[in-house]
């Protein structure tokens, strides 16, 4: 669908490969969305249920997740793994380089990459 949607022409000279490869595509997506949503639900068990939200607005930051996944896995694997490592599990920029075996400059260029990208997924949501 968002080949068909798309302004951008193209032409498949193979069919089958291209068929293919969009069933691939098509398949990584849904397993990607629903380890992403069972890993949701399952911090969501976690949390106290009287402070939950409620489910309008649980789909809201779910849908939220799951484009912000999408948009981190356009990315290159080392500006996901600095982010990430970065705001998730509170690594400092020499260890994020240490881990990736390239400068502390390139890990700060990589978070702010990856910031960027989560900052337009954001404000196509409003």
């Amino acid at each position: 669908m968002r080949l068909l949607v798309s302004n951008e022409t193209f032409e498949v000279r193979q069919p089958r490969p291209f068929l293919a490869k969009v069933a691939r595509s098509v398949l990584s997506n849904h397993y990607r969305r629903a380890r992403l949503e069972k890993a949701y639900l399952d911090a969501l068990q976690t949390e106290d249920q009287s402070v939950l939200p409620d489910l309008a607005t649980q789909l809201i930051i779910f849908e939220t997740l799951v484009r912000l996944d999408q948009a981190l896995c356009e990315l290159d694997v080392a500006v996901k793994k600095a982010f990430l490592w970065s705001q998730l599990d509170g690594l400092s920029h020499g260890e994020i380089a240490e881990r990736l075996g390239i400068s502390i400059a390139t890990v700060k260029r990589h978070i702010i990459k990856a910031g960027a990208q989560c900052m337009l997924v954001m404000e196509a949501l409003k």
